[in-house]
């Protein structure tokens, strides 16, 4: 269980806290660092602050994009101190952990922690299905990154004991939409980025926007499709549809029998010309 689940840091700024983390990881036996563009590392910092963590520092990987490290991952919680304007069903760290652990049975599963002054940007936090929140102290909320971590590793140990000793562990609760019981099929994160990708493409290339900003649509389809969270068989039959809106988009620019709007109408009258010159070529074949 615990082999599975990957710590993910991102813009880390200060070295030691990088190194703490590791230490915070080692003693509850979490093994899978991941870094997205730390500040500094490796550094000396990280290997003194991690008091014998050594091993989880040098295996570490590090990215320079989130979606990357999260490439592998069928699930990722997003670790925020406060709420977003991103609506994420949100857990505390015991339901975040049993649900981490539940879903390590289709394979790696992420744990995303942000800056040390901000926390995640909310561009990152949509890349995660959920949130979990440690319920401090409201008038003194003030935890550091290693002691954010050491708290949601505390849980998950516990969890992945409880699971070993037979004894009832707390309940997984699933962020809407998500199903564990399909937990085998789950596509992971960066088969849906490639969706998102593919759908933003087709978005463009049958012109719907139209004035509309892209950046709007892409983050509410983004929350429709991770709420469902779809499978590999789905995810399949979605790039199937996105292609033949495509193709059909296509044909229709060749034609003329689609007039986009004015950001478009440049490429149009290429396109047309191309199918013309390619038409003439053949015409002119022996």
């Amino acid at each position: 269980m615990l082999d599975s689940i990957a710590i993910v840091l991102v813009a880390t700024q200060h070295p030691g806290n990088i190194g703490s983390t590791a230490r915070a990881m080692k003693t509850m036996g979490l093994s899978k660092l991941r870094l997205v563009q730390p500040e500094q590392f490796p550094d000396i910092q990280a290997h003194t602050m991690a008091a014998g963590a050594d091993d989880v520092l040098e295996n570490a990987q590090v990215f320079e994009r989130l979606e990357d490290a999260l490439a592998d991952c069928r699930l990722a919680l997003g670790c925020t101190a406060r709420q977003r304007g991103v609506p994420l069903p949100q857990y505390d760290p015991r339901q975040g952990s049993a649900l981490m652990l539940e879903a390590t049975r289709s394979g790696t599963v992420a744990l995303v922690f942000g800056r040390e002054r901000t926390g995640l940007y909310n561009e990152e936090l949509q890349r995660c299905q959920a949130a979990v929140h440690i319920p401090a102290n409201p008038g003194y909320s003030s935890l550091n990154l290693a002691q954010a971590v050491q708290v949601l590793a505390y849980e998950l140990r516990m969890g992945a004991l409880a699971a070993a000793e037979g004894s009832q562990p707390a309940p997984a609760i699933a962020p809407p939409g998500v199903s564990l019981e399909r937990a085998d099929s789950m596509a992971t994160q960066g088969q849906v980025e490639r969706f998102f990708v593919h759908l933003d493409q087709t978005l463009h290339d049958i012109d719907f926007h139209k004035g509309r900003s892209p950046d709007v649509v892409m983050q509410r389809l983004r929350r429709v499709f991770l709420r469902a969270a779809v499978d590999t068989r789905e995810l399949r039959v979605l790039h199937g549809i996105l292609a033949d809106a495509q193709r059909m988009a296509s044909l229709a620019l060749q034609s003329g029998l689609h007039v986009p709007t004015p950001v478009r109408k440049a490429e149009a009258a290429a396109a047309r010309a191309a199918a013309a010159a390619e038409g003439d070529d053949a015409d002119a074949s022996p």
